[in-house]
């Protein structure tokens, strides 16, 4: 038996109570964030520097580091989100692309998944920040990124998953 119900609708995501049938008898509710995803991008450039942006995040109250990175449209390819997503926020467009697969960020009560990407042989686009957008983009060498992963200059978790899985090539 389904027992949903929309608690709120925004513009990015929807939260819903379900209903959840327990192993042993009855049941209890979950409260779902709803997400469309997204896709994240680690954009790597002949000097072995990888593009990271200082941006402000008004959830958290604070600027922080990131890699690029954007939710998905309806009906859009990941592989497309981030190659919009890249240049949109960084002004970078990227002839070739690897995929390294994918991320849960919040399983027990979002249903959010990202997509990961490596972007190479880049050059210059058209960055077209959205007016809610309040970033600098900054090239770090990728010793350096994974120090700050590292040492907590990173918090944001989507950029530290990246980099790990990079570290990992």
């Amino acid at each position: 038996m389904t027992d949903n119900k929309l608690i709120h609708r925004g513009k990015l995501l929807s939260i819903y109570r379900e209903r959840v049938e327990l192993r042993t008898d009855g049941h209890t509710y979950f409260d779902i964030v709803k997400h469309p995803g997204g896709a994240v991008i680690a954009a790597i450039n002949d000097n072995n520097e990888i593009c990271l942006v200082h941006q402000w995040r008004h959830a958290v109250q604070k600027v922080i580091w990131e890699l690029p990175a954007g939710c998905l449209e309806t009906g859009e390819p990941p592989m497309e989100t981030a190659k919009r997503e890249l240049e949109e926020e960084a002004g970078i467009i990227a002839d070739d692309w690897t995929d390294l697969g994918t991320i849960v960020t919040s399983p027990g009560f979002s249903d959010e998944i990202l997509y990961f990407y490596v972007a190479r042989t880049l050059h210059a686009g058209q960055q077209k920040l959205d007016d809610a957008e309040q970033l600098e983009v900054h090239w770090v060498a990728l010793d350096d990124a994974y120090q700050m992963a590292q040492d907590g200059r990173i918090t944001d978790a989507k950029t530290v998953a990246m980099l790990f899985r990079l570290s990992r090539l």
